[in-house]
């Protein structure tokens, strides 16, 4: 199955957002992806953290949502929509979520972001808990492929990466890909994205898709960008090396997902 991780510089207007979303799933959908992954905040980086509060659409209806299933539905693709805001139980809050379309444009999973960003060196501070509110389950969906191989795919978002114990819960589920649409900050991103993504793909024996923004916003945060896909012994398939929009392609081959499980029986010598 051929999947794509997309990049953004996503800026605060919407509309521009989705139309350059709108060409790199069209851009994949002609390269022959099955799966396009968007990043985390495609849909929307504001210039002051409070101003996802006025984009925030309730689950199930709003004009991101509608693009993200009309997408789906005309390129025939399985389109997993980055994060965007959910209204959430109080009006100063927002869900951070991920939500997957299947090429119907059926809505078949959704995932809320459970472990909130927080960082600073005195020059940057980030804080998601002031804004976000965060989810509290594991999520996975099943995609049925062309070649009529079944994946089970876990969700994650970005600061998610940083612990392990969520995807060791998606390995034990039986997932075969990982997914981490993210906005890596340029510090954290240069330091560690790289060996985090590998250490997950390495530890639970599985694909990692990771779309990214990338790039610097109106808001003047810089991303780290370097969208990636990496396969269950680590190896990095494919990696976007420049800043800015753009397209990360890789063949997520099922026969070295099964050979290196039977090589490496790792997942079944578990203990705790």
């Amino acid at each position: 199955m051929k999947a794509a991780a997309l990049q953004m510089t996503s800026s605060p207007s919407v509309p521009a957002n989705l139309r350059q979303a709108r060409a790199l799933l069209e851009q994949a959908a002609r390269a022959g992806a099955e799966l396009a992954a968007l990043p985390e905040y495609f849909s929307g980086m504001g210039l002051h953290e409070r101003d996802k509060l006025a984009c925030a659409e309730t689950f199930g209806d709003g004009p991101v949502q509608q693009f993200l299933a009309q997408a789906a539905r005309e390129l025939r693709l399985w389109i997993v929509g980055g994060t965007l805001p959910l209204a959430a139980g109080t009006p100063d809050r927002v869900r951070n979520s991920s939500l997957v379309f299947a090429p119907d444009g059926r809505c078949v999973a959704r995932y809320d972001k459970m472990h909130l960003f927080c960082f600073e060196n005195g020059a940057e501070q980030f804080d998601e808990a002031r804004t976000i509110e965060p989810g509290d389950q594991p999520v996975r969906f099943t995609l049925d492929a062309a070649d009529g191989r079944r994946w089970q795919v876990g969700l994650s978002v970005c600061y998610d990466l940083r612990f392990a114990e969520l995807y060791r819960e998606h390995a034990r589920a039986g997932c075969d890909l990982l997914l981490v649409p993210s906005a890596f900050t340029h510090t954290t991103g240069q330091a560690h994205w790289e060996v985090l993504l590998r250490a997950r793909a390495i530890e639970n024996l599985a694909f990692v898709l990771a779309p990214a923004q990338g790039g610097t916003h109106d808001n003047g945060r810089r991303t780290w960008g370097h969208s990636m896909a990496v396969d269950p012994w680590g190896q990095v398939l494919a990696q976007r090396d420049a800043g800015g929009p753009g397209m990360v392609l890789a063949e997520l081959d099922g026969a070295r997902l099964d050979t290196a499980r039977r090589q490496l029986p790792a997942l079944e010598h578990r203990v705790l």
